[in-house]
């Protein structure tokens, strides 16, 4: 019986370990697209202008997302800022026309190529949104999308 308690405990132990590993791999719109996640290596700097801004509904009824439709040289980007409340606590806004720089990593979503930005400069105004690694500044150090 006490070995049997022992092992529960262990069990208990390791799938607590591994559930902060587990929902933190969860991206913001994972789910029927397939996770979307910050990746370094596909890191790249755009400059455009701001042709729309959306307020994205994420999925399972989370926070509101920023989203950008981008008009850059070579191309018309998504840009997937991130929650709406973040930007409001930053007092960062985005309009129709305003001319930014913006650096993240380069992605498909669904079929189409995207950026999911780390930081985005507006004149002289930066706005950091995630470290060099991806991780976003609104969550805490957690990698939560």
């Amino acid at each position: 019986m006490k070995r049997l308690k022992l092992w529960g405990i262990a069990l208990s132990v390791l799938l607590l370990a591994g559930a902060p590993a587990a929902f933190g791999q969860q991206g913001m719109g994972q789910g029927r697209q397939g996770p979307r996640y910050y990746n370094p290596a596909t890191e790249t700097t755009v400059k455009g202008t701001v042709e729309q801004v959306r307020q994205v509904n994420g999925g399972r009824g989370w926070w509101t997302g920023t989203h950008l439709t981008l008009k850059t040289a070579k191309e018309t980007l998504d840009v997937h800022i991130g929650p709406s409340w973040f930007l409001a606590e930053k007092k960062f806004s985005f309009a129709k026309g305003d001319q930014i720089e913006v650096t993240g990593s380069k992605i498909k979503y669904q079929g189409a190529d995207a950026l999911i930005a780390r930081e985005v400069k507006k004149g002289k105004q930066v706005l950091v949104l995630r470290n060099a690694q991806g991780i976003p500044e609104w969550s805490g150090g957690r990698r939560r999308y």
